[in-house]
């Protein structure tokens, strides 16, 4: 009895959070929310396109650990589309914060990190700093913006969404 009780809780153990392997072809998208100055919400999102999603929360949130929840194929598609006017040419790192891409920057902001991935291509990359306000990333803050929405997440992100 006291041999099997260690393999009968080694079956009870958690795994490592992530996604498994996509199933269905198309690209896994990490999105990343860093920090700000002041209480925003930091996490990030894995998204595959076979429809498995997970949120991995920082601070700010309103769940406490990694979250695991569900993406339709609609939901996949809209954010691909949104994302994808700013993705950078396959294989690469565009970084586009103060000094880097960026003439007007304010400080204290966020900044945001999506990674496209897939199996046996190289990883590409878009990182944000969204204190960078030239005018021109005025659709890529958009889109940024409504990645939450897409995902239909809002309410993992709001702490005040939290119920007693």
């Amino acid at each position: 009895m006291l041999i099997a009780l260690p393999l009968l809780l080694a079956g009870c153990a958690t795994v490592e959070p992530g996604l498994e392997p996509p199933r269905a072809a198309g690209d896994v998208i990490r999105f990343t929310a860093g920090r700000c100055f002041g209480s925003c919400p930091t996490y990030s999102l894995h998204v595959s396109p076979d429809g498995a999603g997970l949120l991995e929360p920082q601070r700010f949130t309103s769940v406490p650990g990694p979250t695991r929840f569900t993406v339709t194929p609609a939901q996949y598609r809209r954010l691909v589309a949104t994302l994808a006017p700013h993705r950078p040419a396959a294989g690469t790192i565009r970084k586009i914060a103060q000094g880097a891409d960026c003439e007007r920057f304010a400080t204290d902001l966020p900044g945001y990190v999506i990674e496209w991935t897939r199996p046996g291509q190289a990883p590409t990359r878009l990182e944000y700093q969204s204190g960078c306000m030239d005018a021109r990333y005025g659709p890529l803050r958009v889109a940024i913006a409504s990645v939450p929405r897409i995902l239909d997440v809002e309410h993992m992100l709001n702490p005040k969404a939290v119920t007693p």
